[in-house]
């Protein structure tokens, strides 16, 4: 249930939903682009040499640019990033319909492909960096990850297949228009979002500055001590080899699937499309269990099952002899490689400060897509006589490479309890039991998390009433002045999960006793008048509660 919950809450978060939808429908039109663009090439120039162009320029322009683009993601912003490489995608595509109409030369179709990966280049630390700033806090960060990535494998499925179908009708150029509307669409779904400046002055879904009661994005919980990249050297290095490992194996894999379909498995080119259908169909699977571990605290030791997960399923590739498991392989392997992409995606969300983000994350895909090229390149050369050994190697690497990354990590993959988790207590606490949800929603949302420090006083008795309080953390102690003693009576201690300050609001009486941190505590509290209308909404619950108190032999405010 608490699964279902966390996923809710991001569909219930409108920002969050739309950009989801947008880059849904734009991840469709780019598989549709990326099948149309290599079918166009091939049929004009008639030369494997010109798709191995096409294919260094998916690559070049990341290697050289994912830099670049994680400094600008950093200084200006994103939304309006996002936005102008967006549209100028878009009117690439329009341009390259006109040249598929006007039949222009092979070299022009290139020039323009290119310069859309150009442009590509800076989307992807652009929106990495952007998506934090629309979650409400840290715990929608691995859900969010986990729907965008679930929603791109979906899209692997649905674009090419639309593709097939415009490409069986000879409609080329309608592939390159619609995938121009796709972008015009997210266009409009971006215009209609928040800016998003590096240093946190994003708003949320009402329009409430960030930093405001109403909102907690994900940057309002960074520590204030974590100012460099310099000083974050450790974890990410650790984000940065895992990153490395995964690419360079995907890379290698990625080829390797040729020979394996034809030589190894015999089963000839349709063979390598199955291979390729079966990675879609792990990535889904991969989601789905990402979807349930992201929310779980011990990240480190995730991303390291990802990472044997995927490292066993490549040297899995290596030894089996039918081509059944070969398919069930390959999609284990890409089950494992998006559990590591989901959970390394929200660490270095969590991990590293927003100003900074954007070229952490540049820094990254410049690693990653260079060690993808690297394996690539390296793999099917080192396998072409026997894949078996560079497959068994290859996975062997990919779990070494998650363990060192789990221990490098330490500290910094440990997921601390969200400002959701801690409001939870809110609907566990006995009192409020069986109260109607929506109720308890509506006043975990209207509650406010408050630290103090030991010794504070939280109420005074004496004092008017106005909130009351769920303990979330530490110790408090209740005391009571009673007629002229000089010392005040020590009544009781309380702690987690036991609450306070509700005499005095369902009374209408001053508080009855004072309250004072023992420790270092953390505090839920609610208003006086969310209090009575949460208290009103359980039939006899206010009388139940004074009779309680009435009958009892300590005081709590």
């Amino acid at each position: 249930m608490a699964v279902i919950a966390a996923y809710r809450r991001v569909l219930g978060n409108p920002l969050l939903s739309r950009l989801l939808v947008g880059e849904f429908v734009s991840s469709i039109g780019d598989w549709l682009y990326m099948v149309a663009l290599l079918v166009l090439v091939y049929a004009e120039a008639n030369d494997p040499l010109a798709l191995g162009v096409i294919g260094a320029a998916r690559i070049l322009p990341y290697v050289l640019l994912s830099l670049p683009a994680g400094i600008a993601a950093d200084r200006f912003d994103r939304r309006k990033i996002l936005l102008v490489t967006d549209i100028a995608r878009g009117l690439i595509m329009l341009l390259l319909a006109a040249a598929v109409i006007v039949d222009a030369p092979i070299a022009v179709i290139i020039a323009l492909a290119i310069a859309g990966t150009c442009f590509a280049a800076f989307f992807s630390p652009a929106i990495g960096a952007f998506l934090p700033s629309l979650v409400r806090d840290e715990s929608e960060l691995g859900p969010a990850n986990t729907a965008w990535s679930s929603l791109d494998n979906l899209a692997f499925f649905v674009g090419p297949a639309f593709a097939a179908l415009l490409l069986g009708i000879g409609a080329l150029e309608v592939a390159f228009l619609l995938n121009a509307l796709t972008f015009a669409f997210v266009a409009v779904v971006l215009w209609q979002l928040p800016s998003a400046r590096p240093g946190g002055s994003e708003v949320d879904a009402s329009g409430t500055p960030a930093g405001a009661p109403a909102h907690r994005s994900a940057e309002s919980t960074e520590p204030a001590d974590r100012g460099s990249l310099g000083a974050l050297a450790r974890p990410l290095s650790a984000l940065i080899l895992i990153n490395a490992a995964g690419g360079f194996v995907f890379g290698g894999l990625s080829i390797l699937t040729v020979v394996l379909a034809v030589d190894v498995y015999g089963a000839g080119e349709a063979g390598t499309g199955l291979l390729n259908s079966a990675v879609g169909v792990g990535g889904v699977v991969g989601a789905v269990v990402a979807g349930v571990l992201v929310l779980r605290r011990r990240l480190g030791l995730h991303l390291a099952a990802g990472a044997a997960l995927f490292g066993a399923a490549v040297a899995g590739l290596g030894l089996v002899d039918a081509f059944s498991l070969a398919l069930v392989a390959m999609a284990v392997a890409a089950a494992g490689a998006l559990l590591v992409e989901i959970v390394g995606t929200t660490l270095l969300q969590r991990i590293v400060p927003d100003a900074k983000r954007g070229r952490a994350l540049g820094i990254i895909e410049t690693v990653s897509v260079l060690a993808y090229a690297v394996g690539s390149f390296a793999l099917p050369v080192l396998g072409a006589p026997d894949p078996t050994v560079v497959l068994i190697a290859s996975g062997v690497a990919m779990a070494a490479a998650g363990v060192v990354t789990a221990l490098l990590l330490g500290t910094h993959a440990l997921q601390e309890p969200s400002i959701e988790q801690e409001k939870r207590l809110l609907a566990e606490t006995s009192m409020f039991a069986g109260l109607p949800p929506a109720r308890l929603e509506a006043a975990m949302r209207q509650s406010e998390l408050i630290s103090l420090s030991p010794g504070t006083v939280v109420i005074r008795q004496g004092d008017a009433a106005d909130r009351f309080y769920v303990i979330v953390e530490g110790e408090v102690e209740v005391s009571q002045q009673r007629g002229d003693d000089v010392e005040p009576v020590r009544l009781r201690t309380m702690g987690r999960g036991e609450f306070f300050g509700e005499i005095g609001l369902l009374s209408g009486v001053p508080r009855t006793a004072t309250v004072t941190a023992l420790t270092g505590v953390r505090l839920m509290a609610l208003e006086r008048g969310p209090f009575l209308e949460l208290a009103s909404a359980g039939p006899g619950l206010t009388y139940r509660l004074l009779d309680l108190h009435r009958g009892a032999s300590t005081i709590s405010g």
